[in-house]
């Protein structure tokens, strides 16, 4: 069974949703004056989009910890190859919406960001 994990730790609750992108790098792009393009394309890094459902203010707070050093290793499932990869990640945005309040306590709702490689 696939799990996602951060740093060697399954991330628990799983994402509501995990979405990939496949990003080519360039260091130079230029077109000619026939309108072609010329890239000098020196990578290719995945981008993941997660986004959770209702977590308690316990839940969101070991998520966020799990994604505050500057890079950390990420486990994955890979749409390309069909296949379990790992790589160097660092954090976008993070956003975390309440989304009620149970008793006193918030319960956040929506919780986003996005992993992109190194």
């Amino acid at each position: 069974m696939y799990s996602l994990k951060i740093s060697g730790t399954v991330v628990n609750p799983a994402p509501q949703t995990m979405q990939v992108a496949i990003q080519d790098i360039d260091a130079k792009a230029t077109r000619d004056a026939q309108g072609l393009l010329h890239r000098d394309r020196v990578a290719t890094k995945r981008k993941i989009t997660l986004t959770f459902g209702a977590l308690t203010v316990s839940e969101c707070s070991k998520i966020l910890d799990s994604v505050k050093a500057e890079f950390f290793s990420v486990e994955y499932l890979d749409p390309v190859d069909g296949q379990v990869r790992s790589g160097t990640f660092y954090v976008g945005d993070r956003t975390a919406p309440v989304y009620s309040f149970v008793g006193s306590l918030p319960v956040w709702k929506g919780l986003s960001f996005d992993l992109i490689e190194q």
